[in-house]
């Protein structure tokens, strides 16, 4: 049986965007993040984070920083009634990356790797899934996939100008709509 799945982007999706943000003191949860993820729960979604975190191989914090806030932030989901079912990552950069990090990763978006692992781990539809991210790579990535349903989180005109097929809203309240 297949499941629809609700794709989120970390940084400027569920939490505030500083740049680079590992730790827990930096880590701050965009209003309405909570509500809108217990909304999609309650129409049969599962939950995936899918985020880029170059700052792993850029050398800013180590993977153990980065699962560390990862653990702390499912577990503040769970507090919410949030069940986060898997966070996916890509820890490269294709210029920027130092080492083994230092390359055009399939797993990074706006390539799909991510997205691609969750469907098939998952066995997830992607026509009935929706994606929401707050960078056109984001978009790019559930374009490139498949996902049924693309949200981007700031200036329609932006998705226009790319030539981007996906809806876009001012904040997460206007998301439910479309779950």
């Amino acid at each position: 049986m297949t499941k629809k799945a609700f794709f989120l982007d970390r940084d400027g999706v569920i939490n505030v965007d500083y740049g680079y943000v590992y730790k827990r003191e930096d880590f701050q949860f965009v209003d309405g993040i909570f509500e809108l993820c217990r909304h999609a729960i309650s129409n049969s979604y599962l939950i995936f984070v899918i985020t880029n975190q170059s700052g792993i191989g850029r050398g800013h914090y180590s993977l153990s920083d980065f699962d560390s806030l990862t653990m702390w932030m499912c577990e503040e989901f769970l507090a919410e009634g949030v069940l986060i079912t898997k966070v996916y990552y890509s820890p490269f950069h294709p210029t920027h990356g130092l080492g083994e990090y230092k390359k055009d990763d399939v797993l990074r978006k706006p390539r799909s790797g991510m997205i691609y692992q969750a469907i098939n781990e998952f066995c997830i539809d992607l026509n009935d899934s929706v994606l929401i991210g707050d960078k056109p790579s984001d978009i790019h990535a559930g374009i490139n996939a498949g996902v049924g349903t693309n949200i981007y989180i700031g200036d329609n005109q932006i998705c226009k100008n790319l030539g981007l097929t996906c809806h876009s809203i001012a904040s997460l309240s206007e998301a439910k709509r479309f779950l």
